[in-house]
C-alpha cells in the first residue's frame, strides 16, 4: 500500500432536472461508496504511523518495565518459598503463581534467565510446554485460516509466528493466482466457439471504451492545467501540483479522483455530472465498480493483518478509531497494573502480609492474564 495520503473530493448528488435513470442512480451509488471508502483509507493511512509511534514509544517503555516489576515479583515469592512460615497450602499458591508468571515473562518479554524458576516449580519443563503449546496454536490458527480460504491446508505450513504465517498466506495466494492462469491458458488455447468470441469482441469493445473514456477526462483536464502555457508563476505552480494529482489519478485508473479534479478547476460543474450521457454511464459506471473492489480489498488486508495481531475474528469489524482506542486503554492499564505491583512488593517484604494474602488467594480453575496481575486492593 503507497504510504502517500488521499487527497479525496466529494462529489455531490443534486436533484437533475429529469429523473435519473438506473445507470446515473448507479453512478451516484457508487461515487459515494468510493468516496466512502478512500476516507476510511485515509483514516487508517494516518492513524497508522501513530499507532506504531506510540506503541513502539510509550507502550514499549511500559511494556518492558512492566515485565521487570513482575520478575522483581516472581522472585520475591521464590524467596519467600523457603520461608519455614509458609505451610503447605500458602507453597501450592506460590507454586502456581511462580508458574503462571514466569511462564507469561518468558513467553512475552524473552525472559529466559527465568526458565530454571519455572522449571523448579513446575512438572514440565518449559521448552517441551512450549513446544505443546505451540501446536495446540498453531493447530488452532490453521483451522482458522481454513475456515477463511475455504481449502484445507498443508500440515507442513509454519504457523508459529505472525510472519512465518503471513510468509505461509502469500505462498499460498500465489499458488492461487498461479493455477488460474494456468487453467486460463489452457481455456484459450481450446479452439473457441461462436459464443465465446462474441464474449471476448464485447468485453474488448468495452474494456476500449472505457479506456477511452477515461482518456477523454484526463485530455480535457491535461489542455486546462497544462503548466507551460502558463506565464504567472503562481499559477504555473499551482497547476503543476494539479496536474500530477491528475497524472497519479489517471495512473491508478481513478476515473472519481479525475472527475472530481474538473469539479475543483470547474471544468464541469453537478450538473454536467448529473447529466453524462448514457453509453459513457456505463463504460464509467464498470470502472468505477473495479475501483471500489480494489479499495474494499485494500482496506479488508490492512486490517486483517491488526485482526491477527489483536486475535479477533476475520468477520469482526475494525476501525482505526478502535484500534487506537485499544492501544491506549492497554497503555492506561500498564499504568495502573505497574503501580500495584510495585505497591505489591513494599506490602508482601513483610512475610506476614505475603501470608495473610494468600490466605485469600484462590487458585483460579481456568486462569486468564487478568489473574495474574495484583495490586493493594487485592491484599
Amino acid at each position: 500500500m503507497s504510504s502517500s495520503k488521499l487527497k479525496t473530493v466529494s462529489i455531490q448528488h443534486t436533484a437533475a432536472p429529469k429523473k435519473p435513470s438506473k445507470a446515473q442512480k448507479q453512478f451516484n451509488t457508487l461515487t459515494q461508496k468510493i468516496d466512502a471508502q478512500k476516507k476510511r483509507l485515509l483514516q487508517w493511512q494516518e492513524t497508522i504511523p501513530l499507532i506504531q509511534q506510540k506503541a513502539a514509544g510509550e507502550y514499549r517503555t511500559l511494556s518492558e518495565e512492566y515485565g521487570t516489576q513482575r520478575a522483581a515479583l516472581v522472585n520475591l515469592f521464590d524467596r519467600s518459598y523457603a520461608d519455614k512460615r509458609f505451610k503447605k497450602t500458602d507453597k501450592s499458591k506460590l507454586e502456581h503463581l511462580i508458574v503462571s508468571i514466569t511462564a507469561g515473562l518468558i513467553e512475552d518479554h524473552g525472559m529466559d534467565d527465568l526458565k530454571p524458576l519455572y522449571n523448579k516449580y513446575s512438572d514440565y519443563d518449559f521448552d517441551a510446554d512450549r513446544e505443546e503449546n505451540d501446536a495446540e496454536m498453531a493447530a488452532m490458527m490453521k483451522s482458522m485460516l481454513e475456515e477463511v480460504l475455504g481449502e484445507e491446508l498443508d500440515d507442513d505450513l509454519d504457523f508459529s509466528s505472525f510472519e512465518n504465517l503471513q510468509a505461509g498466506m502469500d505462498e499460498i495466494l500465489r499458488e492461487r493466482e498461479a493455477k488460474a492462469e494456468a487453467a486460463e491458458a489452457r481455456r484459450s488455447q481450446r479452439k473457441k466457439t461462436a459464443k465465446q468470441l462474441e464474449k471476448e469482441a464485447k468485453q474488448q469493445e468495452e474494456e476500449q471504451n472505457i479506456s477511452k473514456s477515461i482518456r477523454e477526462v484526463y485530455r480535457k483536464l491535461s489542455m486546462a492545467l497544462h503548466p507551460d502555457r502558463e506565464q504567472d508563476d503562481n499559477e504555473r505552480e499551482r497547476k503543476t501540483e494539479l496536474m500530477k494529482q491528475v497524472n497519479a489519478a489517471y495512473e491508478k485508473k481513478d476515473l472519481l479522483r479525475l472527475l472530481g479534479l474538473q469539479l475543483e478547476i470547474e471544468q464541469v460543474d453537478q450538473a454536467h455530472l448529473n447529466n453524462i450521457a448514457e453509453d459513457r454511464l456505463k463504460h464509467f459506471n464498470k470502472l468505477l465498480k473495479e475501483q471500489l473492489e480494489e479499495l474494499q480489498q485494500e482496506i479488508a488486508d490492512l486490517e486483517y493483518q491488526y485482526k491477527l495481531l489483536l486475535q479477533l475474528p476475520p468477520f469482526m469489524p475494525l476501525s482505526p478509531k478502535e484500534l487506537m482506542s485499544t492501544l491506549d486503554r492497554d497503555i492506561r492499564n500498564l499504568r495502573g497494573d505497574i503501580a500495584g505491583i510495585k505497591q505489591d512488593l513494599k506490602t508482601f517484604a513483610d512475610p506476614a502480609n505475603l501470608k495473610a494474602w494468600l490466605k485469600h488467594y484462590k487458585i483460579p480453575k481456568h486462569p486468564t492474564q487478568d489473574d495474574l496481575f495484583f495490586g493493594v486492593d487485592e491484599f
